[in-house]
C-alpha cells in the first residue's frame, strides 16, 4: 500500500511539473508595456504605452505606440525594433538586456533609443534622443513596466 501512494505522488509530482506547476509568469517579452522617461535632473521627460512582442527568440517589434505626454519629437506613427537577450529563465523568472530603438515618421530623423535590464514585469535604463529636431535630443533614465 505505501508503494501506491509513494507512485500516486510522484505521478502528481510529475503532472504538476509538466504543467509548469502552477506559475503565472511570462518568459517573454510580449505583453502591453508603458514607459516613463526622466531627464537627466530626473524632471519627467516622456511617457509612452506600446505593445511588444518577441519572436524568434530575442528580435522584439513593437506596435500601438501611443505617447501620452506632448511631444514634438514624436508621433504614434512612428516605427519600434528591438532586442532582448535572455540571461536567465528559473521558475518563470524574466531576467537580461533590453534594447528598444524609436525612429519617428514624422518629423523624420528622430530616434530615441531605449537600454536597460529586465527584471520580470519590469525594465530599468538608460535613454538618449537623437534629432533633426530642435529641442529633441537628450538623455536620462527609463522605467518600462508591463500593464
Amino acid at each position: 500500500m505505501k508503494q501506491l501512494g509513494l507512485v500516486f505522488s510522484v505521478a502528481i509530482a510529475l503532472i504538476l511539473t509538466a504543467c509548469g506547476g502552477g506559475s503565472s509568469s511570462s518568459n517573454t517579452l510580449s505583453g502591453n508595456w508603458t514607459a516613463n522617461l526622466t531627464n537627466a535632473d530626473n524632471t519627467p521627460a516622456f511617457a509612452f504605452t506600446t505593445s511588444l512582442t518577441q519572436s524568434n527568440g530575442s528580435t522584439v517589434t513593437g506596435t500601438n505606440l501611443t505617447f501620452t505626454t506632448s511631444t514634438g519629437c514624436f508621433t504614434s506613427a512612428a516605427t519600434e525594433t528591438g532586442s532582448f537577450i535572455l540571461s536567465g529563465n528559473f521558475n518563470g523568472n524574466m531576467t537580461g538586456t533590453f534594447q528598444l530603438t524609436i525612429t519617428s515618421a514624422t518629423p523624420s530623423g528622430n530616434t530615441l533609443a531605449l537600454q536597460g535590464t529586465v527584471n520580470n514585469n519590469a525594465i530599468t535604463g538608460t535613454w538618449n534622443l537623437t534629432g533633426l529636431t530642435p529641442g529633441c535630443t537628450g538623455t536620462g533614465n527609463f522605467t518600462f513596466t508591463r500593464m
